[in-house]
C-alpha cells in the first residue's frame, strides 16, 4: 500500500492565492454594486432638479408655485399649492416631458421617496428637494443607506457633511395634510453645524435654487 501524500506547502500556497483572489473579486464586485446603485441614486435626485430648472423655463415659474411668489407649496388660499394638480410633482408629471423622473426609487433592498416644498430659514421661504426612506418622512436611515445619502451630498457640495454646504439632513419633515406625502411645509433640526450623517437623521433636504 503506497503512502498517501498531502499538499506540499507550494501547492498549499497556490490554493491560499486563489482563495484570495475569488474573495477579492467577490468584495470588488460589491464596491462596484454599491456604487452604481449610489451613481443611480444621484441621477434619480438630480432629474428632479433637472425637470424643476427646464419646467421654470418653460413655465416662467417653478412647478408647485402656482401663485407665481417663488416658493413651491406655500399658497392654500387662492390656489391650493399642496393638493393635485397643483403639487411640484403633479405639475411635473403633467408637464409633458419625455421621461418625467419617479418619486420613488428602490435600489436593491432599499426604497426612497421624493418630496418638495420649502423650508423656511432665517424668516425666509427656501424651495427643497427632500428625500427620505418612507413616505411619511418618519424614518431614521440605517447605516447602509446613509452612503447614497453621502454620495449625493460630495456630488453637490464637494464634501460629505450633513451640516454644511445646500445638502444637509434633518430629523423630521412636515408634510402638508392634504397633499399625499407630497409637499414639504417645514423641516425639523435641519443640521446647521459641521457633523457626519447618522443613524438619527430621517430626511436629506437639498436647498437647490438658492444658498442655505
Amino acid at each position: 500500500m503506497k503512502n498517501k501524500k498531502g499538499f506540499t506547502l507550494i501547492e498549499l500556497a497556490i490554493v491560499l492565492v486563489i482563495i484570495g483572489i475569488i474573495i477579492g473579486a467577490v468584495l470588488k464586485g460589491q464596491d462596484l454594486i454599491n456604487s452604481a446603485r449610489a451613481k443611480k441614486f444621484i441621477n434619480w435626485a438630480k432629474q428632479w432638479e433637472i425637470s424643476q430648472w427646464t419646467y421654470l423655463d418653460r413655465k416662467g415659474r417653478f412647478a408647485g408655485d402656482a401663485n407665481i411668489n417663488g416658493v413651491m407649496g406655500d399658497q392654500t388660499t387662492t390656489i391650493d399649492e399642496t393638493s393635485s394638480p397643483n403639487t411640484g410633482t403633479d405639475e411635473i408629471a403633467n408637464a409633458n416631458f419625455i421621461n418625467p423622473p419617479t418619486t420613488t426609487i428602490t435600489l436593491g433592498s432599499f426604497r426612497f421617496f421624493m418630496k418638495m416644498g420649502y423650508n423656511t430659514v432665517s424668516g425666509t421661504n427656501k424651495n427643497v428637494i427632500v428625500i427620505c426612506k418612507s413616505d411619511a418622512c418618519t424614518t431614521a436611515f440605517t447605516a447602509d443607506e446613509i452612503v447614497y445619502f453621502e454620495s449625493f451630498d460630495a456630488s453637490t457640495d464637494g464634501t460629505a457633511d450633513a451640516g454644511a454646504g445646500n445638502v444637509r439632513a434633518a430629523t423630521a419633515v412636515t408634510l402638508a395634510a392634504t397633499s399625499g406625502n407630497e409637499v414639504v411645509t417645514a423641516t425639523t433640526d435641519v443640521t446647521t453645524t459641521p457633523t457626519a450623517w447618522g443613524t438619527t437623521h430621517a430626511a436629506l433636504v437639498y436647498y437647490f435654487d438658492r444658498p442655505r
